[in-house]
C-alpha cells in the first residue's frame, strides 16, 4: 500500500522474541492489571481500603461498600479495560496491515469519525436502544479512515496512489481535529442534557455503569477473538504484496477483512471510553520492543498493555485531585504525543 517506514520483519529469528517469553510477560501483565483493578475498586471521592475492598469480592462487606465497589467501581473498570485492549487490538492491526508505524485509530481519523457519529447520533435519536450506538460509531469509523486514506495518498506523479507513512499520519492528524471540532459544535448546540450524556466522548470512563459494560462486552468477546484469529493473515500481509500473494494469500481480501475487523475495534471501544488519545500507538509499539512482531504475540501483549494503561490512566485521574476527576485521555496523551513525535521525527 504504498512506501512504508515498518522496516521490521514480520517474523523474527531473535532468541529473546520467543512464545515462552511472551507467555510470561502476558501472565505479569495479567497480574499488574488483576493488581491495579483491586486498587481501582478502593480508589475515588470515598477512599475504601483494600481490605475492605477484597472481602467484598468474597463476598462480605457491608451494604454501602457493596454498593460502591461492585455498582459503581467495577463497571467503570471492566469498561477501561476492554476499552484499552480494544483500541491497543486496533493499533497493532492497523500497522500490520498498512505497515505503517505511525498507524492507530486515534491518529489515522477512526476514533474521531466514531466520536461524531456517536454524538450525531445519540442527538438524533436520543430514544434509540444502547444497541444502535456502537453500529453508528462503527459507520464513523468507517468514514474516518476513508477520508483520511482519500486524502492521504498521493494521486500525482509516477507512483499515483501511493501511500506514505509520514503523510498518511499528518494528514489524520488534521482530519481528526477537523472531525474533533465537528463534534464539540454539535455538543455545544445539543439540547440541554445531552452534554452530560456524551462525557464518555472526551476520553474517560466516568459515569461508565453496567448498562455501558454490557453493552460493550459482546464485541470484545467477538473481536478480540477474532484478531487473534488473524494473526498468521497479519505476518502474511507484513511480508510485502508480491510475497503474500506468492504464497497464496488474496492480498485485497485479506487487508479488507483486517481493517474491518481493527475499525469495528476502535468504534466500539469508542463508545465505552470515548477517543482516549495514543493507546492505540504506544500499547502495539511497547509490545513490539518486548516480544518482537509476530503478531500471534504482539496481539495478546498489545492487548494486556493497553487495558492495564487505560485502567493505570484513569485510577490516577480518580487519585491525584479528589473529588475532581481528571480524564483518563489527558494522561495517555501526555505519555502518547511526545512518543508520536519521535516516530515522526525517526520516519523523516
Amino acid at each position: 500500500m504504498g512506501v512504508s517506514a515498518f522496516r521490521e520483519p514480520a517474523v523474527t529469528t531473535a532468541p529473546r522474541f520467543t512464545t515462552a517469553r511472551a507467555l510470561a510477560l502476558s501472565l505479569g501483565l495479567a497480574a499488574l492489571a488483576l493488581v491495579l483493578s483491586v486498587l481501582a475498586l478502593g480508589v475515588g471521592a470515598v477512599q475504601t481500603p483494600a481490605a475492605d475492598v477484597v472481602q467484598v469480592l468474597l463476598g462480605g462487606g457491608d451494604d454501602l461498600t457493596r454498593q460502591l465497589v461492585i455498582d459503581l467501581r467495577a463497571p467503570r473498570i471492566v469498561v477501561a479495560l476492554l476499552a484499552g485492549a480494544m483500541f491497543a487490538a486496533s493499533g497493532a492491526m492497523m500497522q500490520g496491515v498498512i505497515r505503517n508505524p505511525l498507524a492507530s485509530p486515534d491518529i489515522i481519523g477512526v476514533g474521531a469519525g466514531a466520536g461524531l457519529a456517536a454524538t450525531i447520533f445519540l442527538l438524533a435519536w436520543p430514544s434509540a436502544p444502547p444497541g444502535g450506538l456502537p453500529w453508528a460509531a462503527l459507520v464513523g469509523a468507517w468514514a474516518g479512515f476513508g477520508l483520511v486514506l482519500a486524502l492521504a495518498r498521493d494521486w500525482t506523479g509516477p507512483q499515483s496512489g501511493s501511500l506514505h507513512p509520514v503523510r498518511l499520519a499528518l494528514v489524520g492528524v488534521a482530519v481528526a481535529a477537523a472531525l474533533g471540532a465537528a463534534q464539540q459544535l454539535v455538543i455545544v448546540r445539543a439540547p440541554d442534557g445531552l452534554g452530560s450524556a456524551l462525557t464518555f466522548l472526551t476520553g474517560t470512563v466516568y459515569g461508565a455503569d453496567a448498562a455501558r459494560a454490557a453493552r460493550l462486552l459482546p464485541w470484545a468477546l467477538v473481536l478480540l477473538p477474532v484478531s487473534l484469529l488473524l494473526a498468521r493473515t497479519l505476518d502474511v500481509l507484513n511480508l510485502g504484496e508480491d510475497l503474500a500473494t506468492s504464497l497464496g494469500t488474496r492480498v485485497n481480501a485479506a487487508r479488507l477483512l483486517c481493517l474491518t475487523v481493527a475499525v469495528a475495534l476502535a468504534g466500539a471501544a469508542v463508545t465505552g471510553a470515548g477517543i482516549l488519545g495514543f493507546v492505540g500507538l504506544l500499547a502495539p509499539h511497547v509490545a513490539r520492543l518486548l516480544v518482537g512482531a509476530r503478531h500471534s504475540r504482539l496481539l495478546p501483549v498489545s492487548m494486556l498493555l493497553g487495558a492495564a494503561l487505560v485502567l493505570a490512566a484513569d485510577t490516577l485521574g480518580r487519585s491525584l485531585l479528589p473529588p475532581i476527576e481528571v480524564p483518563a485521555g489527558i494522561f495517555t496523551t501526555l505519555v502518547g504525543a511526545p512518543y508520536f513525535l519521535y516516530l515522526l521525527r525517526k520516519a523523516r
